[in-house]
């Protein structure tokens, strides 16, 4: 998941052979008849169109295709794969996950731009965070519960640098995040949200 991403078109085909309501139970999206769902990301309202195959925002009281084939690979996959189990309201960092393994070399969370922007600008984070739905934690200088998908926070904690550490920024889990989505899907994830925070309150949908 990245540049260069794709979505299969097998996903959308799994999605509208589903049956809506199980869907709906497990990830906590809205049915919207007659063919979609409404999944809340980032604070907000993505209209899933089975029929069409398609994303769209709510822009200025209408509905507006969304073009971000990582978002939308997210979200299909979110929507396919996403367990009953809530949060266990457990934090872990990623190499608690599972599959810790896979998060090295290419695949290292990209924090690098978040501290490059908000390194020396907490109070820009925090309006970021807030502006994406983030609700403040106290858990370093800065921190925000971000709701990326219903059923996965994440959660960025900031600290500022002084004359003995540099700034630095870092991303925890919820225990319960690999029972809807995979590694590679909470990689790409953390890519969407960190954009978003630097992009915000801008970010494209």
């Amino acid at each position: 998941m990245g540049e260069e991403t794709q979505v299969p078109p097998q996903h959308w085909g799994d999605l509208k052979a589903g049956e809506i309501k199980k869907v709906c139970d497990r990830s906590l999206a809205v049915e919207s008849p007659p063919n979609g769902l409404i999944l809340t990301v980032l604070g907000r309202e993505i209209l899933v169109d089975r029929e069409e195959a398609s994303l769209k925002s709510r822009k200025t009281g209408s509905w507006e295709n969304v073009e971000d084939p990582l978002l939308e690979l997210l979200i299909l996959v979110y929507l396919l794969k996403a367990g009953p189990d809530s949060l266990q309201n457990e934090l872990i960092s990623v190499q608690e996950l599972k599959t810790a393994h896979f998060f090295q070399g290419p695949h290292e969370l990209r924090l690098g731009h978040l501290l490059t922007h908000y390194g020396s600008d907490p109070g820009g984070f925090k309006e970021a965070a807030e502006s994406l739905g983030g609700e403040a934690l106290n858990l370093a200088d800065v921190s925000y519960s971000i709701p990326a998908l219903p059923k996965v926070p994440l959660y960025y904690l900031l600290w500022e640098g002084d004359e003995e550490f540099e700034p630095r920024v870092s991303v925890l889990f919820d225990r319960s995040v690999e029972k809807h989505l995979s590694a590679d899907a909470i990689w790409g994830l953390v890519n969407l949200v960190s954009e978003a925070l630097v992009k915000a309150p801008n970010f494209p949908f």
